[in-house]
């Protein structure tokens, strides 16, 4: 099976904190002290920028988070399925297939987290206003020495929000305390 042409890489796909946390919350917080080696994302070469739609890849000495957005709220978490060597090719009918590359200096603010230890991962849940189509939406944010990131839905597709989080979002901190 694949998923944006990435052998072997299915998506779990989870709606709201509760779910994500009883999923995979141990094991987002056992990432803590490791270092990050590799933080890699799906670059279209023939637009030479990031493929938004495919997961992001967190290598933390050896063990290898991804992370995706979907929709308004549905997120996924899958755990050392994706070879970031290989090469994504997504197609969609009638349509010629994307060229992507797996590249973990495409962002410079996510590649100067590179070697960093992890301090801390949370969850953090956006409390939109009246009707805001994110409102619940979860993501995860990993802080390190010097600085953090969250990948995020941005309605469909990851986004990459670098520092202190948007005060709009609740901090669940895991382990939960």
């Amino acid at each position: 099976m694949t998923y944006f042409g990435i052998e072997g890489h299915e998506p779990r796909w989870l709606d709201g904190r509760r779910a994500i946390t009883a999923a995979h919350g141990t094991r987002l917080a056992s990432l803590r002290g490791r270092r990050l080696d590799h933080a890699w994302l799906a670059w279209d070469l023939d637009d030479d920028e990031w493929f938004t739609g495919c997961p992001v890849l967190f290598d933390f000495e050896g063990e290898q988070v991804e992370l995706n957005h979907q929709k308004f709220t549905d997120f996924s978490i899958t755990w050392n399925t994706v070879d970031p060597i290989g090469r994504p090719s997504w197609e969609s009918e009638g349509e010629p297939p994307f060229r992507l590359a797996w590249r973990d200096d495409a962002d410079p603010d996510l590649a100067a987290l590179r070697g960093r230890e992890l301090r801390s991962v949370e969850l953090v849940e956006w409390a939109g206003k009246g009707a805001d189509l994110g409102d619940g939406m979860t993501a995860v944010r990993f802080a390190f020495d010097g600085g953090a990131v969250v990948v995020a839905n941005a309605l469909d597709e990851n986004t990459l929000e670098f520092g202190d989080p948007d005060p709009a979002y609740r901090s669940h901190p895991l382990p939960p305390t």
